[in-house]
């Protein structure tokens, strides 16, 4: 509770307010949305259904390479900038929801989910060691980091980060865990997704290439960073339906979790103008 006070307090002049009571609360409105790339695993098997789903002819090639030489195609690594620092994107802070429908934009015929786990903010840091960044994380939650692949695709590939591909729709966990709960452990979390209620996925937390507090401290180089900003860890692998060949269509229910830390469950409704999704 007191976490999620200091939070609300520090973003009270910001939140908007729910004059539904079937609207879901969030724990908090974010101030701000950095979501994260930590795990290369994830990286090279969603680029790896980026493949196989949107460039048929080249996925035998990539498929044959990697039987032959059991080992990644090199232009599915992440870009070397990855391990040299923590990259990231600014996501649509204003755009998050809790569980119920989803209404995929009528641009897409691609939508997917992406189970993560989201970290914030409840003290002020610039030029922040690693330790003392991760001092100022205050709570953790559950990140659905909805995404168009086919819009996504075109972005990427102009060099300029993703748009539309990720600024409609996020989802957030109805609670806040406090940090001194998750944080010790946060390399050590089992998380579930569950597709019209069939298990399909058990991503974990291991693997990450940097420490939350190292990504923070990178973030907060001659940038003041402020309470109540949303950071994420990136797709947590095998978190995704991209990776698994199985994308979202219209009436699918899709439930992401992480344990001890909470979980969101959302129906997919689709545009009036139609949508596809699917495999």
């Amino acid at each position: 509770a007191a976490v999620r006070d200091a939070i609300s307090l520090s973003a009270a002049s910001i939140a908007p307010v729910a004059d539904d009571a079937r609207i879901p609360v969030l724990p908090f409105e974010p101030r701000s949305f950095r979501d994260f790339m930590l795990y290369e695993r994830h990286a090279i098997d969603a680029a790896r259904g980026f493949v196989r789903h949107f460039m048929p002819r080249a996925w035998p090639l990539v498929r044959a390479w990697e039987a032959v030489l059991g080992a990644p195609f090199p232009p599915l690594r992440p870009h070397a900038l990855w391990s040299r620092q923590p990259i990231y994107y600014m996501g649509n802070h204003l755009a998050f929801g809790g569980d119920g429908d989803v209404c995929a934009p009528a641009y897409t015929l691609a939508l997917d989910y992406e189970l993560e786990l989201g970290f914030v903010l409840t003290r002020e840091i610039v030029d922040a060691s690693p330790a003392e960044a991760e001092a100022a994380i205050g709570g953790f939650v559950v990140v659905n980091d909805f995404s168009a692949r086919d819009v996504q695709h075109a972005e990427m590939r102009s060099g300029f980060g993703p748009q539309k591909a990720k600024h409609f729709r996020n989802g957030l966990s109805a609670d806040i865990v406090s940090a001194d709960e998750i944080l010790p452990r946060w390399r050590e979390l089992k998380g579930f997704v569950r597709l019209n209620g069939a298990l399909v996925a058990e991503p974990e937390t291991a693997g990450a290439r940097w420490s939350l507090g190292e990504a923070l401290a990178h973030v907060s180089r001659s940038e003041r960073l402020y309470p109540g900003e949303l950071f994420a860890t990136g797709t947590l692998p095998g978190g995704s339906g991209i990776e698994r060949g199985r994308l979202l269509a219209a009436g699918d229910e899709i439930e992401i979790g992480i344990t001890g830390v909470g979980a969101l469950r959302n129906r997919i409704v689709a545009p009036v103008h139609g949508f596809g999704g699917g495999s």
